[in-house]
């Protein structure tokens, strides 16, 4: 299983990069594995401001539809365009090609509350 140590993880299986200002979010390998093959993301929040946990949008696989959560407050500036034709970028890429949403973050010390990949890695094993 892949689980980059650049990376920040929340228990709900969302990664988060931070560049700048500015985080990149997409679920875990681990998740999209469990998920199976996605079929759709559905991300309405571009815009608009959540708290860390708040719902951003839901993904759709074969035989389930789960939440994605926010690892940290922020606001939604940008969803994937290339998830519309090619959901199925989160299996098979999903540090990569299949992130879901960029946002900037209103607290940077939240992150300190996310987990690093060897504890990750150690709450999937």
């Amino acid at each position: 299983m892949n689980i980059p140590a650049e990376l920040k993880y929340t228990a709900d299986h969302e990664w988060i990069r931070v560049e700048g200002n500015t985080a990149i979010i997409g679920i875990t390998d681990f998740a999209q594995r469990e998920l199976g093959d996605i079929v759709f993301v559905d991300i309405s929040t571009v815009g608009k401001e959540l708290k860390a946990g708040d719902i951003f949008g839901t993904v759709e696989a074969v035989k389930t539809v789960s939440d994605l959560f926010l690892p940290v407050a922020g606001t939604v500036t940008e969803v994937n365009p290339g998830l519309e034709g090619n959901p199925e970028a989160v299996n098979q890429d999903p540090y990569g090609e299949g992130w879901m949403v960029k946002m900037t973050i209103a607290n940077p010390d939240e992150l300190n509350s996310l987990m690093s990949a060897d504890a990750y890695s150690a709450s999937v094993a």
